[in-house]
């Protein structure tokens, strides 16, 4: 049976590492471009802040996250999702079991490991941005 919370949206809960940028982001994507269908979360293995240069790309193209949080799984560990998506190679492998109807990894590259310039870093956000968004439109949806 599908979920029927929030008005029979699926539910999806992205994890990484940090949730601090490709989690962050996906959530993000998801609840501003297919809200009508969708209701996403985010959460890491580990608890940090939310990356500045994820804001702001997420920013240029309208989406506000800055009111993100980042929190573990721990925060969701007794919610069943319709859709569980590890983003990065570690949180599959260092999360523990997370219960989904349906799991899926698909890693993408760390942003926030980007060396280089100001500008050089946010040019790697707005590309790892860019392939989220592009896997979750064709892949996800």
């Amino acid at each position: 049976m599908e979920n029927e919370k929030e008005n029979g949206k699926k539910e999806v809960l992205f994890i990484c590492t940090h949730n601090s940028a490709r989690s962050q982001m996906a959530e993000g994507l998801v609840n501003a471009l297919y809200s009508d269908r969708f209701r996403a979360y985010s959460a890491g293995t580990e608890k940090t802040k939310v990356n500045p240069l994820a804001i702001e790309v997420m920013k240029e193209i309208g989406i506000d996250i800055s009111h993100h949080t980042s929190k573990t799984v721990e925060v969701f560990r007794d919610r069943l999702f319709d859709i569980v998506v590890t983003v990065c190679d570690n949180a599959r492998e260092t999360c523990p079991f997370f219960p989904g109807k349906k799991v899926i990894h698909r890693s993408f590259e760390d942003p926030s490991s980007a060396m280089g310039t100001r500008e050089e870093r946010l040019q790697v956000f707005r590309r790892v941005r860019d392939e989220i968004k592009e896997w979750i439109g064709k892949e996800l949806i």
